[in-house]
């Protein structure tokens, strides 16, 4: 005889204690396939949370399948409209930060600052900062050196000027002397002369070859008798 792909001796003296375990398993199957409950719920509050739970996922079910609905029709709605999802981000964006402005944690912690910021102002230590840098602006602004330094530029800047404009006049002054002087005189009329020498040549020129007369010059040409 052949069990659980083992032999069994019908002659072994453990031929008993087979017996009493074959005997152990146990023949109900509904109630082998039946989990026990939960420890401190009973039965029938266990059976309660089951059909509420299955009644709580079909709704969940119902749920997602109206919420797909919806996202379809509103991505028809933008299409229709001309909206890009770039629009959409931007609103949500938008969206986000005031809702950041308007939570609790962001007006906390700006109201934080403006305490904090309130109490540095008003501290000693910075009324002493403060106070002790006007001080020393006020020292260096009344100082001897400040004082020289100042009027030393001041003054460079006043002869710096003066020097350019003296350079404009005489620039100006040497430019008419040398159109007033003889040799620059001499230049004009030597220039003009030129030019009205090149002007005269080239009108006489043009007139000879529109001249009606300059076409009779020329001998005619015989005709060869045959």
């Amino acid at each position: 005889m052949e069990s659980g792909g083992q032999d069994i001796n019908l002659n072994s003296p453990n031929k008993g204690l087979l017996v009493n375990a074959m005997t152990d398993v146990p023949v109900d199957s509904a109630a082998a396939a039946r989990t026990s409950a939960p420890e401190g719920l009973t039965l029938a509050e266990e059976e309660e949370l089951r059909s509420e739970l299955a009644k709580v996922e079909e709704e969940i079910g119902t749920l997602r399948q109206v919420l797909a609905a919806k996202e379809r029709h509103c991505g028809e709605l933008k299409r229709k409209l001309g909206l890009t999802p770039l629009d959409g981000l931007k609103q949500n964006l938008s969206k986000s930060w005031h809702d950041v402005q308007v939570s609790n944690a962001y007006v906390k912690t700006s109201e934080k600052l403006g305490e904090w910021n309130d109490k540095v102002t008003q501290s000693d230590l910075y009324l002493s900062a403060s106070s002790t840098l006007e001080d020393w602006n006020e020292k260096l602004t009344q100082s001897e050196a400040y004082k020289k330094t100042q009027e030393t530029l001041s003054q460079a800047g006043q002869k710096t000027s003066a020097a350019l404009s003296n350079v404009g006049s005489v620039i100006s002054r040497k430019l008419g002397d040398m159109r007033n002087s003889a040799t620059f005189k001499s230049f004009e009329d030597r220039v003009g002369t030129i030019k009205s020498r090149v002007v005269g040549s080239r009108e006489n020129s043009i007139d000879s070859l529109h001249s009606p007369s300059g076409a009779g010059d020329k001998p005619p040409h015989d005709n060869a008798p045959f």
